[in-house]
């Protein structure tokens, strides 16, 4: 390509998450007045209609069943995703799972009879109207039952994190996100199962994940209601998901609060340090993913984040166990504006606040070694850098600026080509991937 010239927080995972409808007391309040039939119009009659033939349809064939002395079916395969039952399935549940304004009026006035009056504030008119509606005018009952819950969620985070602030500042202090998230994993199945010798580095892992994103100034201390409206927050409170059944496998690995994440961050940092002595070297860090990272960015990784020793010496200057977790956050989340300024800073060679073209040509000749010395064609790097600066577009074209990186939507790919020889291979063959993820599978 390179030769010469240049070519150039799922709705289903949310709806997995929900407790079944019967455990909700105004969907069963709601239930029991449309059984009646009271108050209901046309739309509504045919609904219930057409509930009444599917239950005749179904008691019909457990009877034959029962006649032909069969023995009932306790088990039933999940349909596969995106089968026609599958599809049904979802059909059935969002036809019967609706209600109009009429029907939101009445649950309002049974919930607030049998919760109080504080459940009233929900029920709003402006809140129904927040919510897309059918050809009949009518909302789905779940993703109002989800807004409820997450506010209510939202709520009680809240208040349990301003308990854990002992100052009063709004803001929360490392121990103070660790004891909040300690205080969470009993009510977390995927977490419950956790060894107790374990606990305490989780939480440490897993609220650093927090500051990066929440403490953008490296102050020591989390805004709680940044904390609150973060997508932390809401990646954390999926692990309420009964993993067994409801995550995969991936999903797991891709949560940073999943157990099999945090296990993952402490074994590759073991492995790393091969001297066992707490903290990692640059030669030790260089075996980071395979040894594919640049040696001029492990260097400037060294420069711009890692403390030097107390000695004060250069060859003191080793990367401690939390400057880890900010550069593996930072490699997993480039298309991050926090992932992304964090980057800069390296790439940023004589701390100008932009790169030129010679920076470009300086940080992207050692991923042109490895990629030579990995057996691949030779490349112009005149030509890499050309691309870089089409896909960036600056607003000055003579610099790129970290601004522009976030604005062009492709900061992340432009850091992993000149950072990573698997990230320039990765965005060297972006149209073969491309084709083999739409290419269907040969049955």
């Amino acid at each position: 390509m390179y030769s010469g010239s240049s070519d150039g927080e799922s709705h289903e995972a949310v709806q997995r998450r929900i407790p079944p409808a019967a455990s909700m007391p105004w969907v069963r309040n709601l239930r029991r007045f449309i059984g009646s039939g009271d108050g209901l119009g046309s739309e509504a009659l045919m609904e219930l209609e057409t509930k009444r033939i599917l239950l005749d349809i179904f008691k019909e064939k457990q009877q034959k069943s029962a006649e032909a002395g069969t023995i009932p079916s306790f088990y039933k395969k999940k349909p596969e995703e995106g089968s026609i039952s599958h599809r049904v399935q979802r059909l059935a549940k969002y036809r019967f799972l609706k209600m109009n304004y009429e029907d939101f009026c009445h649950i309002a006035s049974v919930c607030t009879e049998q919760i109080g009056p504080k459940c009233r504030r929900f029920f709003s008119p402006s809140n129904f109207m927040k919510f897309e509606k059918d050809e009949s005018g009518r909302i789905a009952i779940l993703p109002f039952y989800l807004y409820v819950m997450r506010t209510v969620s939202l709520t009680q985070a809240r208040i349990d994190m301003s308990e854990l602030d002992e100052d009063s500042d709004g803001f929360l202090q490392a121990h103070e996100m660790e004891a909040y998230i300690r205080g969470l994993i009993p009510n977390l199945a995927q977490l419950r199962d956790m060894p107790a010798a374990f606990v305490q580095m989780y939480c440490r892992i897993a609220a650093h994940k927090f500051f990066f994103f929440c403490d953008p100034h490296r102050r020591g201390k989390a805004c709680i209601k940044k904390v609150l409206l973060s997508n932390c927050l809401q990646e954390l409170m999926e692990l309420h998901q009964e993993s067994e059944e409801e995550v995969t496998d991936t999903e797991q690995a891709e949560n940073w609060f999943s157990l099999t994440s945090a296990q993952r961050i402490c074994d590759m940092f073991l492995a790393l340090d091969k001297d066992m002595n707490g903290t990692l070297s640059k030669q030790e860090l260089r075996e980071y993913a395979d040894g594919t990272l640049t040696e001029i960015f492990i260097e400037r990784v060294f420069d711009e984040h890692v403390r030097r020793g107390k000695s004060g010496g250069g060859n003191a200057r080793e990367m401690d166990f939390e400057s880890f977790l900010d550069f593996v956050l930072a490699l997993e989340n480039k298309d991050t504006p926090e992932g992304l300024t964090y980057l800069f800073r390296c790439l940023d060679l004589n701390g100008r606040g932009f790169l030129t073209t010679a920076d470009i040509h300086s940080l992207f000749r050692d991923v042109h070694q490895k990629w030579i010395d990995g057996g691949n064609y030779e490349l112009c790097i005149e030509d890499v850098r050309d691309e870089i600066w089409d896909m960036v577009k600056p607003a000055d074209s003579l610099r790129i600026t970290l601004a522009d990186l976030l604005n062009c939507k492709q900061g992340g790919t432009v850091a992993s080509m000149v950072i990573d020889v698997r990230g320039f291979w990765a965005h060297d063959n972006r149209e073969n991937l491309l084709q083999e993820e739409e290419e269907p599978e040969e049955e």
